[in-house]
């Protein structure tokens, strides 16, 4: 039997039961087993479905825009020599954002599912939930860089912009970082985890989730080991504002705050050096107190401080408000 005939047959059939027909049945064939489950096609084969789609849109879309593979290997040798400007994060990220939710949407078509089920409903889009993230992530850096000052391991040193300069900063890095909190929390925390979750649990599929994200960031350029550490609690962090908001816009507005306020102060973002900030600072001390060149996520108070949001957001929220499939659910077709 092939690959697509064993899908089909799938498809066809009704979900497996674990009950023994009155008029004795057959056993599921061992395909059957191998592609079907509670929930019909199984978590795994929708993920590489959806993998599948994410790389050929993204990979079509590289390569269109640098005419053709050659000119995307030339671009990849001089990517680190770009300066990553707001209107350029924007672009990218956006793009990015844009045809990830068109796979999920594709994926939505083939599962029956509502695109707001993978953790962005469109309704709640600029409510409450964004708005209390931007303010929990925007103190968190404000009170980690205020221990910093403090222990006189930072200080902002003056003014790098001035007159209407300093809006225009504050508003284009405000707009692209909302974009990068979209793009790369729905990358994450959205159809995959939704999905994974399915198959192994809520939490298991946070933790791999968030070493993978993790991961993805060590490669930044002046990453530290105490840095990806601390990435991946700070993937954890957005997981839990998931479980409990049941939506993606509290994580949103708390990754895009985050980050915004690293440019606003001057410091590195993930080893990232900031560019048209509001403020010119510096650090002085130890590298596991400051976070060195990497920034201040890689610095010891950074999981503290990230612990303290978990500890006051699940006061907040207190219910587990994140809805994953069930046995159940209806199957899963490809037609």
């Amino acid at each position: 039997m092939t690959f697509l005939k064993a899908l089909k047959t799938a498809n066809n059939a009704p979900l497996i039961s674990t009950e023994t027909s009155e008029t004795g049945s057959h056993p599921p064939s061992f395909l059957k087993l191998i592609f079907v489950g509670p929930n019909g096609l199984r978590a795994g084969w929708r993920l590489l479905i959806f993998v599948v789609l994410v790389v050929v849109l993204l990979g079509g879309f590289l390569l269109i825009r640098n005419g053709g593979l050659q000119g995307f290997l030339e671009a990849q040798k001089h990517a680190g020599e770009i300066t990553v400007t707001p209107l350029l994060m924007f672009g990218s990220d956006a793009i990015a954002f844009l045809l990830l939710c068109v796979a999920a949407l594709i994926m939505g078509k083939i599962e029956h599912r509502k695109f707001s089920e993978y953790g962005l409903p469109l309704r709640q889009a600029l409510g409450k939930d964004l708005w209390i993230g931007a303010l929990s992530g925007f103190l968190a850096i404000s009170g980690t860089l205020l221990i910093l000052f403090l222990l006189h391991g930072f200080r902002i040193t003056g003014f790098a912009l001035h007159g209407t300069a300093i809006l225009a900063s504050v508003v284009a890095w405000g707009i692209a970082f909302l974009v990068v909190g979209l793009c790369e929390e729905f990358l994450c925390r959205g159809y995959i985890q939704y999905t994974l979750a399915s198959g192994i649990g809520f939490w298991p599929a946070a933790f791999m989730m968030s070493g993978l994200f993790a991961f993805g960031h060590s490669f930044n350029a002046n990453e530290t080991g105490v840095g990806v550490v601390a990435t991946g609690l700070f993937g954890l962090l957005l997981c839990l504002f998931l479980r409990r908001t049941g939506n993606l816009w509290c994580a949103v507005g708390f990754h895009a705050a985050y980050d915004w306020g690293q440019t606003l102060y001057g410091v590195p973002d993930s080893g990232m050096l900031p560019y048209h900030s509001v403020f010119h600072s510096a650090f002085s001390g130890p590298n596991w107190l400051t976070g060195g060149i990497a920034g201040p996520e890689a610095s010891v108070l950074t999981p503290i401080a990230l612990l303290i949001v978990a500890l006051v957001c699940s006061r907040y929220y207190r219910e587990n408000q994140y809805q994953t499939l069930k046995p159940g659910s209806l199957p899963v077709t490809l037609s």
